[in-house]
């Protein structure tokens, strides 16, 4: 018998055949996060660069209305998110109840729980990639021991032990586990490379708050304050890179 792929489909039980199509998805799976993943934060970052070039000069001038009017026309940008954000708690924050509670001490509480916020929006699709890449050699494993059942059953059904009554589920066996480590290895290194970048982001953002902290903490009244200065080095460089 001929041990094409094709041959050895044929042949498989059902149970193999559930396992095969069962890697087959999560390989699909993991490559559409992956392919998704990666031009989201390229949109983002992109979006971000475009953010940041045109608020520079409303920024120079303090035009808070008009910044927060240019973020918001950029909603794939996490840093516009960021900064329409912060920039809105703190025009706000003079109608606050708490006396007590300074524009600057609520504009870092709300920069806090926002970067919180995005964070779970970059690192979104992530526990897709690490289940794939963990669960994948089990399930793998799982269709060799099916062959290797299969195996058994060849010898028992022929009351022979040679190599034709044990071919077929020996090679089915390691079709199963090649299959299952080809899913597993890229979805590995695809959560390594996502996390890595989602990671530059995430301290992108921390260092853009911080620096939208230190600009608000230099202004007196919120309603004197009309815009913002954000130097063009800073909050915008590791996401648009």
């Amino acid at each position: 018998m001929a041990f094409s792929l094709g041959e050895i489909w044929q042949n498989m039980g059902l149970p193999a055949r559930i396992v095969g199509l069962t890697l087959i998805t999560m390989g699909l799976l993991w490559l559409t996060v992956f392919v998704e993943r990666v031009l989201s934060l390229r949109r983002s970052r992109a979006a971000s660069r475009q953010f940041a070039t045109q608020a520079a000069e409303l920024m120079g001038r303090r035009e808070v209305g008009k910044v927060i009017t240019v973020a918001q026309g950029f909603p794939r940008a996490h840093l516009a998110r960021l900064v329409e954000s912060g920039l809105q708690t703190y025009s706000h924050s003079h109608h606050s109840a708490d006396p007590g509670l300074t524009p600057v001490e609520r504009t870092r509480r709300h920069l806090e729980r926002r970067l919180e916020e995005l964070g779970s929006d970059l690192k979104r699709g992530l526990p897709v990639l690490a289940s794939v890449g963990s669960v994948a050699p089990f399930v793998g494993l799982l269709g060799t021991v099916l062959g290797i059942i299969s195996a058994f059953q060849g010898i028992a059904s022929t009351g022979s032990g040679g190599l034709s009554s044990v071919a077929a589920g020996i090679s089915e066996a390691l079709i199963e586990t090649a299959l299952g480590l080809a899913v597993a290895i890229p979805a590995v290194l695809a959560f390594n490379y996502l996390s890595t970048e989602v990671s530059r982001d995430e301290l992108a953002l921390s260092t853009a708050a911080g620096e939208l902290l230190d600009t608000v903490e230099g202004w007196g009244d919120p309603d004197e304050a009309t815009g913002v200065t954000l130097e063009s080095r800073g909050s915008s460089h590791g996401l648009v890179a």
